[in-house]
């Protein structure tokens, strides 16, 4: 088995280590409050939030504007209710006139 190399190329020395360790923490994590984020996951969290406010928002609006159309056709139907029912009197009031 070779000995690992550094980049100057001397024997046992490398170049590749590992982080330090937070020993407190990660053994007393309550005490912890010094604690990093992941920024891809924070981002992902934060994109999903904005999709689902977009969403909501979205929604909403297409609610009001069923609500304003269904007013419209029920406007719409209940004067034309009306208008036929005045249509009505006015046509057998006519044919009463005739008679």
């Amino acid at each position: 088995m070779a000995s690992p190399k550094g980049m100057d190329g001397t024997p046992g020395v490398s170049d590749e280590t590992f982080p330090v360790a937070d020993v407190q923490g990660e053994l007393h994590p309550a005490q912890n409050k010094d604690f990093q984020v992941d920024p891809v996951s924070s981002d992902v969290a934060t994109s999903l939030e904005y999709k689902e406010q977009a969403e909501a928002i979205r929604k909403k609006k297409d609610r009001e504007k069923k609500d304003a159309l269904q007013t419209l056709k029920s406007a719409i139907i209940v004067s034309g209710a009306i208008l036929a029912a005045a249509g009505a009197v006015f046509v057998i009031t006519k044919k009463l006139k005739e008679k």
